[in-house]
């Protein structure tokens, strides 16, 4: 059981004792608050980019290219880390090749190329059936045998597979066709196909960062015999000119929380401001959501703080009075509030003050609403949280879920990651506030991967009303059962996510793809079972110095 801090009531002169985690302490020190930017070295590099954008837009638009080397130009492209650049373009071109209706049963088209093809139009929203892999079955309803040695086509299959939806049968066949075999060959291949394939069956593509799979791609592809030099440049260079910009925003990020001084004032609580902007960053790293990334960040550690207090150190009196205080959001509900989160509530009202007063010039001031409201939902949450912790209820596991899915934050971060985004309009907060399938979806799986990665802590803690303890009670299962049903609730949701993200859509794509990556991130944080947030040293520290540290050697 980790270890309680006892204090003190001034008030009333009892002993508080504070169930409270101890959490290692940041590892980032003031290494983000020194950084300065090179301005000279981002202008030589951004000088260079435009050259060779123009270089990589012509490759892209050069008429009479056919559509096999285009689609594989794509693919390059995007694993690079650069298809930002280029938007409209491939989604023109894909959008002219999707027109064509392929016949993919031409053999031609090998297991590769057809996987390629699906996971791409996939990616972006189109509606290719997955029956264009059926030609790659036996009479007997088996993927071949033959297949079997082509490691190239089984990846490509293996990473098609994650963008299934339900129903799908031939990309669940697929999935586990390919994965097995890819296990079993993967030591005898030649790099660095050997070391793509190892990559993959950890971290699958479609539920990686894009950003860290852009690094990984950039070092896989300089070892490629047939790699475009142009292209390889171009990723590198703008690898690490959009890396100088993300250390500028976590210069500003770590600047403004030095200066409030909450680690200080709440040493209960962790301190994860530069893996709060980790998070933010696998939402949106491009460099146009610079603003966004920075609002996201700072409303991620605030409920971090949040999140805290409610599990961690508040009695059930100080909480009461806490979440009165957000229901009311006014500054002269401090007066009513504990002596150590006075200057957290003020803080909090404040940072909401300035959005407020940034985005009402843009005409947006709404966004702050729902922003907040999002907030009191969570908070609520919290709350019921604290009284079954103290009271030491375990409830049936659907009344533990429905309180989770907002516990589990993504709901209002979400939301939040709206707020810096000026294509973000009035209906896209009100279809958030719906809570639409596919944000059902994404708190699933929020919910059910930590629930899995933190249960022993929370165990040790004396937290009963965790999702494993709720469903092994109600379904009178073990462990083992209760977590392989979470994972199948994972699954299932990411099945609804894929789904969501197909065209038509009555809402803007951009909000769509926020939902998604909210999920990669989750994907990575937790992998392995895994708590990468609470103990970054292990998961997310190379990440962390690989896309803010270390840039890319030219």
């Amino acid at each position: 059981m980790a270890a309680s801090v006892v204090e003190v009531n001034v008030n009333c002169n009892d002993e508080i004792v504070r169930p409270v985690a101890n959490f290692s302490p940041s590892l980032w020190g003031d290494q983000f608050i020194k950084y300065t930017s090179d301005t000279q070295v981002k202008e030589e590099y951004s000088k260079a980019i435009e050259v060779l954008k123009n270089e990589v837009r012509s490759m892209l638009t050069a008429a009479g290219s056919e559509m096999v080397e285009s689609m594989n130009l794509i693919d390059t492209i995007e694993r690079l880390g650069i298809s930002y650049h280029f938007e409209s373009e491939i989604e023109d071109k894909l959008e002219r090749f999707f027109s064509l209706n392929t016949n993919y049963e031409d053999e031609a088209y090998d297991l590769y190329t057809v996987s390629l093809h699906f996971r791409l139009f996939r990616q972006h929203g189109h509606r290719i059936s997955s029956e264009i892999l059926s030609k790659f079955k036996d009479d007997n309803g088996k993927f071949q045998e033959a297949l079997k040695s082509d490691a190239r086509g089984l990846l490509s299959l293996y990473e098609a597979a994650h963008l299934r939806i339900h129903g799908e049968d031939i990309l669940e066949e697929g999935l586990a066709f390919a994965t097995a075999n890819l296990k079993s060959m993967a030591p005898n291949l030649g790099s660095p196909l050997r070391q793509q394939v190892v990559h993959a069956l950890v971290q699958p593509l479609h539920s990686g960062n894009p950003r860290i799979e852009a690094r990984n791609f950039i070092s896989s592809y300089e070892e490629h015999e047939s790699k475009n030099e142009t292209l390889l440049r171009f990723a590198k260079l703008d690898y690490n000119l959009l890396q100088m910009l993300h250390k500028e925003e976590l210069h500003e990020i770590s600047r403004w929380w030095k200066e409030l001084d909450l680690v200080a004032k709440l040493p209960y609580a962790r301190d994860r401001a530069v893996e709060c902007f980790f998070w933010a960053m696998g939402v949106y790293h491009e460099p146009q959501y610079s603003r966004a990334r920075i609002m996201l960040t700072k409303t991620i550690v605030m409920t971090s703080i949040i999140d805290d207090t409610y599990d961690a150190y508040g009695t059930i009196e100080e909480l009461n009075a806490f979440t009165e205080a957000f229901e009311r959001w006014d500054i002269s509900e401090i007066d009513r509030l504990p002596n150590y989160i006075k200057p957290f509530y003020r803080a909090l009202l404040e940072l909401y003050e300035h959005f407020e007063e940034e985005l009402a010039q843009e005409g947006r001031s709404y966004a702050v609403y729902y922003a907040k409201e999002a907030l009191k939902e969570l908070v609520r949450s919290y709350h019921v949280e604290a009284k079954w912790f103290i009271e030491g209820y375990l409830p049936p596991f659907t009344e533990y879920l429905n309180n989770a899915l907002i516990t589990c934050t993504y709901c209002y971060h979400t939301t939040t990651s709206l707020l810096g985004t000026e294509s973000a309009k009035r209906e896209e907060f009100e279809w958030l506030r719906q809570k639409p399938k596919m944000l059902v979806a994404g708190l699933t799986i929020c919910r059910v991967i930590d629930d899995i990665a933190t249960y022993e802590v929370e165990k040790e803690r004396g937290q009963i009303a965790t999702g494993i303890e709720c469903y092994m009670k109600e379904n009178r299962v073990t462990k083992e059962e209760a977590v392989n049903k979470l994972f199948e609730m994972a699954t299932n949701a990411w099945k609804d996510i894929n789904e969501g993200c197909l065209r038509p859509s009555s809402y803007s794509r951009d909000v769509l793809i926020r939902i998604l990556n909210l999920e990669r991130i989750i994907d990575v944080t937790y992998k392995n079972n895994e708590d990468g947030y609470t103990r970054p040293e292990k998961v997310l520290k190379p990440h962390i110095v690989a896309l803010f540290v270390n840039p890319i050697e030219i």
